[in-house]
């Protein structure tokens, strides 16, 4: 692989980890790469984006995908309950801070398991992680 793309490439990923029910630390790499100033600052929003938007939406299609297998009252752990009563009050419209630790995972877990739009879904989280990215750039650009 390109020298140039090695660090675009290892943020997508980083950013794919982070937006799973894993840990992760792509906006310290973002910040990085950023400062570093050796690559396109849109490349790098785009990949940071790109990976943890998917990561998100596979977090909602595991959410999608459980929701015919066990009962909505499984949701018992309080960060569900809590990510169910902000979906069912807002809608779509939670998801845009899908980018938030701890309860950001919950919530697209929980938008998929109440079967929340996929476009929509998509839209929102989209909208809320590439605004959280663009803020690290403006924070380290």
């Amino acid at each position: 692989m390109s020298e140039a793309l090695q660090g675009p490439v290892g943020l997508f990923f980083s950013a794919l980890i982070s937006s799973t029910l894993l840990p992760g630390g792509s906006e310290v790499l973002l910040a990085w790469l950023v400062s570093e100033a050796q690559h396109s600052i849109w490349l790098l929003w785009g990949s940071a984006t790109a990976g943890n938007v998917l990561g998100s939406l596979l977090t909602w299609g595991m959410g999608y995908w459980i929701a015919g297998r066990y009962p909505l009252k499984a949701l018992d752990k309080p960060q569900h309950r809590r990510a169910r009563r902000w979906l069912e009050h807002y809608g779509p419209l939670g998801l845009l801070l899908a980018w938030l630790p701890i309860i950001g995972d919950p919530l697209c877990l929980v938008a998929g398991w109440l079967r929340i739009g996929f476009v929509a879904s998509l839209i929102m989280i989209t909208l809320g992680k590439a605004l959280r990215y663009a803020v690290v750039i403006g924070l380290f650009g």
